[in-house]
């Protein structure tokens, strides 16, 4: 069961969909990308598999997306929404990782450091826009300046595993992944295993912050 709420930012509004735990030691506020919103398979996995082990979950919807709008605004506009919903993710008093897909995973990784995020979650991370690996994003990753997890597909254009850098964070594959964690029929595992991968590091991963 899922409880909604409306929050007011210098961006617009935004709104955040919980997906609480039941003994929460942790809040997970995770956002969408620049081309969808929270309905996105590896958000909704992890929606439904995290509370069970004692996160709390936050889809937390820009206010871009709230009003409407079909395009991203700028980074800074991005990163002003995020900034002025945080006390509300953070009001439970725990500790709280800033997660996000693709664009949403390039404004925790900036903010991360200055909110006291716990961590960063970084989903589909694009490390570069497809076919131009010289226009490289890693300096937001390399500078999150907390503990970060990045879960990237095996064939994503915006950067495979491979392409990233040596760096102060863990990266786990999901094979055959595209951007959107999307597997083709002909692949060794099934969408609903490339899901479980996810669900399955994240929860790892978030345990670790939680000992």
């Amino acid at each position: 069961m899922s409880t909604s709420e409306i929050i007011e930012t210098g961006a617009g509004e935004a709104r955040i969909t919980w997906h609480a735990a039941k003994k929460a030691r942790l809040v997970l506020a995770v956002s969408h990308g620049a081309g969808g919103g929270i309905e996105a398979r590896d958000l909704q996995a992890l929606a439904g598999a995290l509370p069970p082990l004692g996160v709390s979950v936050a889809l937390v919807e820009q206010p871009w997306r709230v009003a409407g709008k079909k395009v991203a605004p700028a980074p800074k506009t991005l990163d002003t929404g995020w900034r002025d919903l945080w006390p509300a993710v953070a009001k439970k008093g725990l500790p709280v990782v800033a997660g996000g897909r693709s664009a949403g995973a390039r404004v925790a990784c900036r903010t991360a450091a200055e909110l006291g995020a716990a961590g960063v979650l970084a989903l589909s991370f694009p490390l570069h826009p497809p076919g131009k690996p010289e226009k490289s994003r890693a300096a937001e990753l390399l500078g999150a300046g907390v503990p970060t997890l990045v879960v990237q597909g095996g064939n994503d254009p915006f950067g495979k595993p491979a392409e990233f850098p040596e760096g102060a964070y863990e990266l786990v594959e999901v094979p055959f992944g595209d951007h959107g964690f999307a597997v083709p029929k002909r692949a060794s595992l099934t969408q609903q295993e490339a899901l479980d991968v996810i669900t399955a590091a994240v929860g790892e991963w978030l345990g670790t912050l939680m000992a």
